[in-house]
């Protein structure tokens, strides 16, 4: 794969994943601030991972998953997803 494409892909699966973490937020009635603490996250960078404007280690996304109460494969977008 071309470095570009990766790029591209990196940059949607960024942008899916963090629209899939609002969806998660709000389907619970769960604010910012909230998830920010459960999550122990600042919330500039809860912010960009929800406009999709940074990269998400692993483990933050487990912790995600965990102050979210929900399954990995809700808040991970589905390959077929990304273009």
């Amino acid at each position: 794969m071309h470095l570009e494409k990766l790029a591209v892909k990196t940059n949607e699966l960024a942008k899916l994943f963090g629209r899939n973490i609002k969806i998660a937020r709000a389907k619970r009635g769960i604010n910012q601030e909230t998830l920010c603490e459960l999550a122990d996250i600042d919330r500039s960078y809860l912010s960009k991972i929800e406009n999709g404007n940074c990269k998400v280690a692993l483990e933050k996304v487990y912790e995600l998953a965990q102050a979210l109460d929900c399954p990995l494969n809700e808040i991970l977008p589905e390959l077929s997803a990304i273009k």
